[in-house]
């Protein structure tokens, strides 16, 4: 009995499970769609955690989406401007490197294109203030002249008679003035006894007269014995005429204008102001001369046959000698 009242319990108990069991797997029935004023209700009134999630994440993504296109606009808008304002900069920039290139170019043709005769101009000023260079280092030291190198060979040369000859010129007639400018060739003064510097040195008979030379001072009447009609008058001042020379007559006229006090060489008998106003016309073709032809001896034409005079070999007298007037081709 006790068997059978457990196995109904049992049966009982199983029945009830079962049931439980049944109905948990029953479907459910699809839930009411809700009407579309719903849908835009705020999130505090959610239908369930998921929607409400969903409905915050959308705003989110709009938000990005947004973003993204301003900041994409804001770059394109951007590199337009920078592509504007660097775009008139690029070509001004290459404009001017195109002006300084062609400035360049037009310069290096200009220097190109320069004479011959205007580099050889050049070449021989820059040869004559090396030589200039080399007699300045060459100074009177205790009142005793020294020579260098190139100053020897040149007196050798002029003591054996080796001279360089130019072209043979023909000699000229010059108007000169009657006047003589005294402030590019001021006027010397007298010394009496007055020798020529440095013209110990000279050797060889051509430079004998530069030797012997010296200043002397007397009235008219001893000129006029000594040398008679030997004497003539250039810008007023007397010169006498002695072996091939002619030298100044100090005293003759005692207010005399002299520019230089010394021989002066007289090829043909020409007059000192005519023999110089040749030199300086020769001197001038060369490029040695840039003064004006006016037929005064002064610094400025004693300097360029100076020049002349150590580029050819000679010796450097300032003045118009026999060598340098054949050097020229003058005598």
């Amino acid at each position: 009995m006790r068997i059978l009242v457990v196995s109904i319990c049992s049966l009982a108990l199983f029945s009830t499970v079962y049931g439980a069991q049944k109905q948990e797997n029953k479907p459910q029935p699809k839930k009411q769609p809700q009407p579309a004023h719903h849908a835009s209700q705020p999130a505090a009134h959610p239908a369930g955690g998921t929607g409400a999630k969903k409905m915050t994440t959308a705003p989110s993504a709009a938000k990005k989406a947004h973003t993204s296109q301003t900041s994409t606009a804001a770059y394109h808008a951007q590199k337009n401007k920078k592509n504007q304002a660097s775009t008139p900069v690029y070509h001004e920039q290459k404009a001017k490197a195109a002006q300084a290139s062609n400035a360049a170019y037009q310069t290096q043709k200009a220097k190109k294109n320069q004479t011959q005769a205007e580099r050889q101009a050049a070449k021989a000023a820059n040869e004559r203030q090396t030589a200039n260079a080399a007699n300045a280092n060459h100074a009177q030291v205790a009142g005793k002249p020294q020579h260098g190198k190139t100053e020897a060979v040149s007196g050798q040369n002029a003591g054996k008679g080796k001279f360089a000859k130019g072209k043979p010129l023909k000699p000229q007639h010059f108007n000169l003035p009657k006047q003589p400018n005294t402030a590019k060739a001021p006027p010397v003064k007298f010394q009496q006894g007055r020798r020529i510097q440095g013209s110990q040195n000279w050797q060889g008979q051509r430079y004998a007269v530069f030797r012997n030379y010296k200043s002397e001072w007397h009235d008219r009447n001893w000129w006029h014995n000594h040398y008679h009609n030997n004497i003539t008058f250039v810008f007023g001042a007397p010169y006498y005429w002695n072996a091939g020379y002619w030298f100044p007559a100090w005293g003759y006229t005692p207010n005399a204008y002299y520019a230089w006090d010394g021989p002066i060489y007289g090829y043909n008998r020409m007059p000192p102001d005519q023999v110089t106003a040749n030199v300086q016309s020769a001197l001038q073709q060369q490029g040695y001369y840039h003064g004006e032809v006016d037929g005064l001896i002064g610094p400025l034409t004693r300097g360029a046959i100076a020049d002349y005079q150590r580029d050819h070999g000679l010796y450097t007298t300032s003045t118009i000698d026999q060598p340098t007037l054949q050097s020229l081709g003058i005598a």
